[in-house]
């Protein structure tokens, strides 16, 4: 498992699954011929995506940030359609930190897509139930009412089953909130009307957690933003803001959907200087 630590804080990423979804979808209007340098493609034009969770343990808290697509939460045909050739090892990754799903306090979900929100639930027998019973799930209130009442577009990935068993454990909130010391939820729109943006800031150290407003490392050009996006104008902002903070202040840029690096660290002028790959 890969690791990284920003101030007190140290983030795991956990393996929570992985699609093929189309490039093209996920490059929106960037041609093919300039995507694919930076992403590899396969001959049915999908892109290898992962939905890996991020651990975050200090400040006295154990903290996920998304919950990966789950195990047994997809018929034959999502699979299928999705291109999903892994589910969830997060429980099994736990154990080999010596956790289980009942140390995590809280989860962070930076918005409620079935790729980030399968997770939340987990079988117990024929029941649906929480899959972290001991931690509450934080969500900008924005997200979370479009979640209950997604729109004819938004209604493909907002799904009843993900959200329902949890009801109960959901806290929202308006436009940030603390979990823990130095880290900040920020509720920025973009990619969805009620996405956040996560920020750990310490010791003269940064993380920035841009979540679908900036997918993979491939995204780094701020005008690069998805067709899954419902306020692409809004995630270029959002790009624009946090790459200018993240660049004057060399932060750390992490992933959940990257096939290649968890995270990536660039100077002033955007340049890498430094990476965490995910291992083979």
């Amino acid at each position: 498992m890969e690791q990284l630590t920003i101030g007190d804080y140290k983030l795991t990423w956990l393996r929570g699954g992985v699609t093929h979804l189309d490039g093209g979808a996920m490059f929106g209007v960037v041609p093919r011929a300039l995507w694919s340098k930076k992403y590899p493609v396969n001959d049915n034009n999908q892109i290898e995506l992962r939905t890996d969770p991020i651990l975050i343990q200090g400040g006295g808290k154990t903290m996920l940030i998304e919950a990966g697509l789950g195990k047994g939460r997809f018929s034959e045909k999502q699979k299928r359609n999705y291109g999903i050739t892994e589910e969830s090892y997060v429980e099994e990754d736990l154990k080999k930190l010596g956790l289980s799903t009942s140390d995590i306090d809280m989860v962070i979900m930076t918005h409620m897509h079935f790729d980030h929100a399968a997770g939340l639930v987990k079988w117990s027998g024929d029941k649906e139930v929480p899959a972290y019973e001991n931690a509450d799930v934080y969500v900008s209130k924005r997200e979370w009412e479009e979640t209950k009442n997604p729109n004819i577009r938004s209604k493909n990935t907002y799904w009843t089953q993900n959200w329902k068993p949890v009801e109960h454990k959901v806290k929202t909130y308006e436009e940030s909130f603390e979990p823990a010391p130095g880290i900040t939820v920020t509720k920025t729109g973009g990619h969805s009307a009620g996405l956040a943006v996560t920020t750990i800031e310490q010791d003269d150290e940064m993380m920035i957690h841009m979540a679908d407003n900036m997918g993979t490392h491939a995204h780094q050009n701020v005008l690069w933003v998805m067709a899954f996006d419902d306020y692409p104008m809004d995630s270029i902002a959002v790009k624009q803001k946090y790459m200018d903070i993240g660049y004057n202040n060399e932060a750390w840029f992490t992933f959940y959907h990257d096939y290649k690096y968890r995270a990536v660290q660039y100077d002033g002028s955007g340049a890498v200087i430094n990476q965490v790959e995910k291992k083979s």
